[in-house]
C-alpha cells in the first residue's frame, strides 16, 4: 500500500471575512478532501489524495472552486 501525498495551500485574502467568506462557501465540496481552516486573513487548505495525478486534479478543482467563491463574494460586498 502506497503512503498518501499531501500539499498545504496558504490562499491570502484582504482580511478575516473574505478568508471566511471563501471558506465558508467551499466547505460543502471539501468532504474526504480537503481540511480548510481560517488562520486572520488566510484560508490554509491541506489536501491529500492517494497519488500525485490525484492530488493534482484535486488541487485543480480547489482552486477552481476558489476563483468562483471569490467573484461571489467580491460582487456581494460591491
Amino acid at each position: 500500500m502506497s503512503e498518501a501525498v499531501r500539499c498545504v495551500l496558504e490562499l491570502a485574502f484582504a482580511d478575516e471575512a473574505e478568508a471566511r467568506a471563501v471558506a465558508g462557501a467551499l466547505a460543502p465540496d471539501d468532504a474526504g478532501f480537503v481540511r480548510a481552516r481560517v488562520e486572520g486573513p488566510r484560508v490554509v487548505a491541506e489536501i491529500e489524495a492517494r497519488s500525485p495525478m490525484s492530488l493534482l486534479h484535486t488541487i485543480e478543482d480547489y482552486l477552481a472552486c476558489v476563483a468562483v467563491a471569490e467573484k461571489a463574494v467580491g460582487a456581494a460586498r460591491r
